[in-house]
């Protein structure tokens, strides 16, 4: 242990009582609220599907106090228990080249870290999700999906790892630099392939049929000054019950998707303003200023990678030692480590990303019906159980969207 290690420990202690707390006073507001339906949702709501509402937060919030527990004891385990340094030990004595002695190490760091979280999936999906009536998915499915998101971010992930960190080996003093401009390049061209490559991996796309919610849409579009690739409709109904639109893509490939699940629950003046919400994301520039945030924050982080890298007590205040000392190494370790020293950041993410909802939502309020805004986010609310009564404090720091009620009186003053 070194100084580091203390600051670490710390950090990591401090922040999981804060998200530990915070996790107590959503359940203790949802459960007080769970009585009565919100004046403001009384003829829209039912009892019963506010209280279906609060008992399934509360069930995942229980599951989320036990994923914590095993977050945490996992992230301590693997640094200052010390697998991270025997996982480099073993690949350096079997690799002879460090840089895929450092593939092969990070990979199988990151193998560790998916199997640990697979218990935690399996018990939302077929323990909470089916008991509340959302699960679709099958076993069959849900290993399917296991297994390909593997294959995929091993695909993908290996050559871009192999990449940055031959960079970091052969550059010179600049290598973060290099790193973090290949690391932003690679993020757009995922986002570019995203809506032809990647999601019809897992989901069939098929184009909306000609009609009168195709003519509104395409009407609402051509108003708004926007071009895609398509509107599609997506199978969504084959894993959840739960409703959802986007649009997905950079450039000139971009798409529009429902939901089929969200399309049989709207009716078109909804469904009309749930895609002007997400086309006032477009139009107010969320996703550039989104996209501008990230790759400030991750050259910072790139900028104390650089200067860390060197640093002996780094390691071993994380458990590794100094003979275990490359530049994969650190690398893996701040990835871990950087989550918890920034974990104090996420309720200015979410202040940001709650004043976008509402300036999307005056979006969707100019360019459709608020009324009709209203009316589908109701809906929405309720079929997907989001209960309509968190914690002040609790949203504050986790909700990237207003609470419901603030939302709705926010669209009703538009209205």
């Amino acid at each position: 242990m070194n100084t580091f290690t203390v600051i670490f420990l710390s950090v990591v202690l401090l922040s999981f009582a804060v998200e530990f707390w915070l996790a107590k006073r959503q359940a203790s507001y949802v459960a007080a609220h769970r009585g009565a339906v919100p004046e403001a949702f009384k003829t829209a709501v039912s009892l019963k599907a506010h209280q279906k509402a609060a008992d399934y937060t509360l069930a995942k919030g229980k599951l989320g106090d036990i994923d914590r527990i095993v977050s945490v004891a996992a992230l301590l385990v693997l640094t200052l228990g010390g697998v991270i340094n025997t996982v480099f030990q073993y690949w350096n004595g079997w690799v002879s080249s460090p840089l895929w002695a450092g593939v092969w190490a990070t990979a199988t760091v990151f193998l560790i870290m998916t199997l640990v979280e697979i218990p935690a999936s399996v018990y939302q999906t077929f323990v909470i999700e089916e008991q509340f009536g959302f699960n679709k998915t099958t076993v069959r499915q849900f290993i399917k999906d296991q297994a390909m998101q593997l294959a995929l971010g091993a695909a993908i992930g290996l050559p871009l790892l192999a990449l940055i960190l031959w960079v970091m080996d052969s550059i010179g003093a600049s290598w973060w630099v290099w790193a973090w401009a290949i690391l932003i390049s690679f993020s757009l061209l995922m986002s570019w392939l995203f809506p032809t490559v990647i999601a019809p991996l897992f989901n069939k796309f098929t184009p909306m049929e000609e009609g009168s919610l195709k003519d509104r849409i395409q009407d609402l579009l051509s108003r708004c000054g926007f071009n895609s690739q398509g509107i599609f409709i997506m199978d969504g109904s084959k894993r959840s019950g739960h409703g959802n639109a986007y649009f997905t893509g950079l450039g000139n490939n971009k798409r529009i998707v429902f939901f089929d699940n969200l399309v049989n629950s709207l009716d078109e003046e909804e469904l009309e303003a749930v895609l002007a919400h997400e086309l006032g994301h477009f139009k107010r520039k969320h996703v550039i200023k989104m996209l501008v945030a990230t790759s400030v924050m991750s050259l910072i982080g790139f900028g104390v990678l650089g200067w860390i890298i060197d640093q002996d007590w780094f390691y071993t205040g994380l458990g590794v030692a100094v003979e275990q000392k490359s530049n994969a190494a650190a690398l893996l370790l701040f990835m871990l480590a950087s989550s918890t020293f920034t974990f104090f950041m996420q309720p200015v993410s979410a202040y940001f990303q709650r004043k976008f909802e509402f300036e999307a939502d005056d979006f969707a309020a100019s360019n459709a019906k608020a009324e009709k805004m209203i009316s589908g986010l109701v809906k929405l609310y309720e079929e997907n159980a989001s209960t309509l009564t968190p914690d002040p404090l609790y949203s504050a720091f986790h909700y990237s969207h207003p609470p419901a009620a603030i939302r709705i009186a926010h669209l009703q003053a538009k209205a």
